[in-house]
């Protein structure tokens, strides 16, 4: 998949565009049925599938009091509409001047800079453009207008309940991570760059990535069976998120990973782990005797595991 920041890079010839358009956080189900409708009307019409999507949530700019945290670092969304098989991936620096923009402005500069547009497909509650002005009935509008179809596509339900970002974080915060899996259509993973730590884990004779999990939701704190790969190779993972208590307690949540049997350094890489079952809470040891002998408990559960 191709990533570009600008439109007038895309240069699609004399081949039409098909284009799915949202923030995309998580990329749920419905998500994904956006995004596969545009892979589908891309190959029937010979077309390039283009995602269009932020690289930050809007409300950072629009609304920075109500930011709601990320359920996918950036690398891991644009991992994931990669799978769904787009062609080309628009990912749209969103400043000031970017949300000054009516949407009517917004999609038809779109239009001019693509050349074709021969879909657009969004959520059916999608809106977009300065002070909310664009839809679905603006988007069918323009549509008619510049020559493109609208899939204004209505949300996926399961279990009765309407699939949704904020539904998924309410579940992470809850630690229901099955419910968050099944509503991802993938098992529910965190994502974030491994940076150095401290060493209190070597130290202990357990090393551990500490991942930057800056703005993301959270399943309570604990430590958690995962699993990850390094070079497509799979490692088991003892996951804890917490503030260490026995060790140099901080303020600072931390997100450590342990990965059994690898013997490597990770700084610097995106580090991607699937959440597996909850084997404790996060407790407080009297001695870092005691702290080792019960990582070395959790690890001996965690391999005991089919």
């Amino acid at each position: 998949m191709k990533i570009t920041q600008a439109a007038t890079e895309l240069k699609p010839g004399s081949r039409k565009v098909c284009v799915a358009i949202g923030v995309f956080d998580g990329v749920h189900l419905g998500h994904q049925q956006i995004i596969r409708q545009t892979v589908a009307d891309a190959h029937q019409h010979d077309a390039v599938a283009l995602v269009l999507t932020f690289d930050r949530h809007p409300n950072t700019v629009v609304a920075p009091d109500r930011v709601p945290p990320q359920i996918y670092s950036l690398p891991q969304k644009l991992g994931a509409i990669e799978s769904l098989g787009a062609d080309t991936l628009l990912l749209i620096h969103f400043d000031k001047k970017f949300s000054s923009q009516t949407g009517e402005h917004f999609i038809r500069s779109l239009a001019r800079d693509l050349g074709k547009i021969q879909s657009l497909c969004v959520g059916a509650d999608f809106v977009f453009g300065r002070q909310r002005s664009g839809n679905v009935e603006l988007l069918k509008k323009l549509g008619g207008e510049l020559g493109f179809t609208v899939h204004g596509l209505a949300a996926v339900s399961l279990d009765g309940q309407i699939v949704s970002s904020t539904r998924i974080r309410e579940a992470i915060r809850a630690g229901d991570l099955d419910a968050a899996s099944q509503m991802l259509g993938r098992p529910y993973a965190i994502s974030g760059r491994v940076v150095e730590g401290d060493g209190v884990g070597r130290q202990l004779g357990f090393p551990t990535a500490n991942l930057d999990v800056t703005g993301l939701i959270l399943p309570p704190n604990g430590v958690y069976g995962g699993l990850t790969r390094v070079k497509q190779r799979p490692f088991r993972v003892a996951l804890n998120i917490g503030f260490r208590p026995t060790m140099a307690a901080t303020r600072q949540l931390r997100v450590e990973a342990h990965l059994l049997d690898f013997d490597g350094n990770l700084y610097g890489e995106e580090l991607t782990v699937e959440m597996g079952i909850k084997l404790r809470e996060e407790k407080k040891f009297a001695s870092s005797a005691e702290l080792h002998r019960q990582i070395s408990c959790d690890i001996a559960a965690l391999r005991s595991l089919d």
